[in-house]
């Protein structure tokens, strides 16, 4: 088996479902990942997601927790921890490209030839700083309403369709189940990769990369892009498997 330093993971889909904490066994493997690998966890999600989501679950020893990096917001900001979380982020988007946004999903649903959800659970449009993130249900709505809405990305695919004639100069991804990531041109989970290889000084065939959605155009999908290995996989339980494997072949 190939020996790894550093192991990367998306969050919804891999760790967790949307936008739900990392259960008691994935927050054990996290920390028993760190006694023998450099861990990193990148997602768009902005730096209060990854709090909750992952950080308030984790018990490893201060030690460890030095081997763990954080970039929320597909690495834009980039996070340590250095006795307390320490945090630095790129330049937000202008006043003028946050209006041109915002205003660009107004009636997406219509002008997509998409059916209007009955009902939308909290903000469709949240500001993330450098990124802007659309969730087609709203940024709180259950998961399990979520994971029906769009399983193959065609819904936001035509959305994304609909939306790059009026926002030239920015990138649209398909983010996690239902939100798109509106950010600078070239922003994507490689430009963060890129980042913390530098910051870390690692080498890519050093990385391997974990995500549940690696193809078909998929927000993990450029992690393929940089030459270092990626493995795909269908939720938390196969991460778990893909870790306990790691966990055996390193001494």
């Amino acid at each position: 088996m190939k020996f790894f330093k550093l192991i990367v993971f998306d969050i919804d889909g891999t760790l967790t479902r949307s936008k739900s904490a990392i259960d008691t066994e994935m927050a054990e493997l996290i920390c028993q990942l760190l006694d023998k690998y450099k861990v990193a966890i990148i997602s768009g999600a902005n730096y209060e997601q990854f709090k909750w989501q992952i950080l308030e679950h984790l018990s490893c020893s201060s030690d460890k927790m030095r081997d763990l990096y954080i970039l929320p917001v597909d690495g834009t900001v980039f996070c340590k921890d250095e006795d307390a979380w320490v945090c630095d982020s790129d330049t937000p988007l202008s006043i003028e490209e946050k209006e041109l946004i915002k205003k660009s999903f107004e009636n997406i649903f219509e002008r997509s030839g998409l059916e209007t959800p009955k009902k939308i659970y909290g903000e469709l449009v949240e500001d993330r700083g450098a990124q802007f993130n659309f969730s087609a249900l709203g940024q709180n709505a259950p998961v399990e309403l979520k994971e029906k809405w769009d399983p193959d990305n065609r819904k936001r695919e035509r959305i994304i369709g609909v939306l790059k004639s009026v926002l030239p100069g920015l990138s649209l991804h398909i983010g996690g189940t239902t939100s798109i990531e509106v950010t600078k041109s070239n922003i994507d989970k490689a430009y963060g990769l890129k980042k913390l290889i530098r910051r870390i000084g690692i080498a890519k065939e050093e990385i391997l990369y974990l995500g549940d959605h690696l193809l078909d155009g998929g927000n993990d999908a450029p992690a393929l892009t940089l030459g270092i290995e990626c493995r795909s996989v269908k939720g938390p339980e196969e991460t778990k498997k893909e870790i306990l494997e790691l966990l055996k072949y390193k001494s």
